[in-house]
């Protein structure tokens, strides 16, 4: 039974960084083709005296999706506020349960992103975008998709499986 863990656990990791890998593609995409609607909203407001109708929605659209995946990729990395300063006073194994502490909590704010994030999708289902004319659903689905990523990583924190993805970008100095 162990053995099987073991082999299962490396092919788990490999899935969750593809996935990881996946996530963190579509928040750039978003952030790549916010910039080059920005641009051109500009530059045909300027030129032209001109402005696409759906410019603002689409940009706001995509600034609120790339905003919620980068509160999933900043609990996957661990990059939420922490004090290191006063946790490495402490003992190894109270910072241990503090850890455990900190992974619940944050699986408690990705079950809240779940069920009030799809209550809230579903209660904006009926209406609609203004521009568009999109389901304004649209714009909140985000929340709970959020979540389950909030909720999943806790879980691994919990276990203690590392899912740091950009070990090299650690901004803590050496002493």
């Amino acid at each position: 039974m162990k053995e099987r863990m073991g082999a299962l656990l490396p092919k788990l990791k490999a899935i969750a960084v593809r996935i990881d890998r996946a996530i963190e593609a579509v928040a750039v995409s978003l952030v790549a083709l916010m910039t080059i609607i920005v641009t051109m909203q500009v530059v045909t407001r300027k030129v032209f005296n001109f402005v696409f109708f759906w410019s603002e929605e689409i940009t706001l659209l995509l600034l609120i999706w790339f905003s919620f995946l980068g509160i999933a990729i900043g609990f996957r990395d661990n990059l939420h506020i922490a004090m290191d300063s006063f946790s490495k006073l402490l003992p190894k194994w109270f910072n241990r349960v503090l850890d455990a502490f900190i992974a619940l909590c944050n699986f408690g704010f990705g079950l809240f992103l779940i069920i009030y994030g799809w209550q809230f999708t579903e209660l904006m289902s009926n209406n609609r975008m203004t521009a568009t004319e999109w389901p304004s659903s649209v714009m909140y689905v985000i929340m709970p998709i959020t979540g389950v990523m909030v909720s999943c990583y806790s879980i691994l924190h919990l276990f203690r499986v590392d899912t740091v993805q950009h070990k090299e970008l650690d901004e803590e100095t050496v002493e």
